[in-house]
């Protein structure tokens, strides 16, 4: 049995909690007010295991199990002309330590997955610098996050210590989250030039990030990590060098420094206005970075960036949303000097479908003019990403998610003929 099976049936197997659970939660016995009528109503696939979730939950631990299963294919390119699958389980527990010891304001966090993917998957069969597949990871089970937070982040203050993944918090955009290529979530331009890939899935980092919310519309957020995810002296792949995430306490390779303000407007459930964030942000790794040309190290290695996400309209089970983020880094000791996406979502497109969503994208990734000099003589000069995905709400618990993407210069070399992939996305939450 994989370890896949092994949770999905452990998930299964706690719905028999239902006769505890009553003894511990009298109420847990009666049906709530409400209650969902069927299987395809309910938030879960395995429901409230018998009244057993929401007493643990009650008292202050929320389990998680979600799982993420796609297949792509390469339908034009140069390379590999053929089809790929990615999956992966998710298992999180997140505790309220106020609920749970009283201890107000603290909570807890871990995350865990088993990723399993065919021998060669679609970022391989394309070639591309932005990965077509925003779950795509060496197959493995690894421990991802696991964390301490004091405050909310609603709080005026909030403190989170332990092992961390930035883009849970930095340049993140709700809309382009509808996305699949992981180039929409952590930006190609921090993904390509962060040593190993920077503090983001699948590599999390020893770090400690301080939020200052100094009004309801206003947050500050900054961080430090440690600066290399993948362990010190890694000569190897940085999944291979860290394959179980557990080089949580390894400190050498510098840090990493991040700091993002955010800007927040209409947020409210009452608000008349339409929401939307701004942010603005910069990083600095204090390790050396050789030159493209010379050879010789600079000392540290830096960008900036934004972002905006606005919502434009809004209708009575309608919305439509757009996003563009930019950054950029310097030329000489980067693979991306320059970076920039944008497009727009739109939610319940189709009538009678108010949760579905329709999202558009496209990034483009200029590859740095010091790093196409010292690839010659191959022609580097940038790669295009363009996506249309759309996410189908078929229950609260499942999504099934249709991708189309044209990647324009895969790899950034302009000998390299575009590449089509479509593609087919499972989310279960069980």
């Amino acid at each position: 049995m994989t370890i896949r099976k092994a949770a999905i049936a452990a998930a299964m197997g706690l719905m028999s909690w239902s006769a505890v659970a009553q003894a511990a939660d009298p109420a847990a016995k009666a049906p709530a007010t409400g209650a969902p009528k069927s299987i395809w109503e309910q938030d879960t696939l395995t429901g409230d295991w018998g009244g057993a979730r929401n007493t643990l939950k009650n008292q202050g631990i929320d389990i998680s199990f979600n799982d993420i299963a796609e297949t792509f294919g390469v339908l034009s390119g140069d390379l590999e002309r053929r089809g790929s699958y990615e999956g992966r389980l998710e298992f999180s527990v997140d505790a309220d330590l106020g609920k749970l010891v009283g201890w107000k304001g603290a909570s807890t966090h871990i995350t865990v997955y088993n990723i399993n993917s065919s021998s060669r998957n679609v970022a391989a069969n394309v070639g591309t610098i932005a990965d077509p597949s925003n779950i795509d990871a060496l197959q493995t089970t690894r421990l991802f996050t696991a964390w301490f937070q004091q405050g909310s982040t609603n709080d005026p203050f909030s403190v989170r210590i332990g092992q961390l993944a930035a883009d849970d918090e930095f340049i993140t955009s709700p809309t382009a989250g509808g996305l699949v290529n992981s180039t929409f979530g952590w930006a190609g331009v921090l993904a390509a030039d962060m040593l190993d890939g920077g503090p983001a899935y699948p590599l999390a980092a020893p770090g400690v990030r301080v939020q200052v919310k100094p009004s309801d519309n206003i947050a500050i957020l900054g961080a430090v990590f440690t600066g290399d995810p993948a362990g010190a002296g890694c000569s190897d792949r940085p999944q291979v060098c860290n394959r179980y995430g557990l080089k949580m306490f390894d400190m050498d390779g510098g840090s990493l420094w991040m700091g993002e303000v955010q800007y927040a407007v209409n947020q409210g459930k009452d608000t008349k206005g339409l929401p939307g964030i701004y942010k603005v942000g910069a990083w600095y790794e204090t390790t050396e970075f050789p030159d493209w040309i010379s050879g010789a190290n600079h000392s540290g290695n830096y960008g900036i960036y934004g972002v905006a996400d606005q919502t434009v309209w809004k209708g009575a089970a309608q919305s439509m949303s757009v996003f563009v983020r930019a950054g950029a880094a310097p030329s000489d000791r980067n693979l991306l000097s320059f970076y920039v996406d944008g497009g727009f979502g739109f939610k319940g497109l189709v009538p009678g479908r108010s949760d579905d969503v329709l999202t558009f994208g496209i990034a483009y990734e200029k590859v740095s003019s010091k790093a196409a000099t010292a690839a010659l003589p191959t022609i580097l000069d940038d790669e295009v990403v363009l996506e249309l995905s759309y996410q189908a709400q078929l229950a609260p618990w499942w999504v099934l998610q249709p991708d189309f993407q044209y990647i324009v210069h895969p790899g950034g070399a302009t000998s390299v003929a575009n590449a089509a992939v479509i593609g087919l996305r499972s989310t279960i939450k069980f």
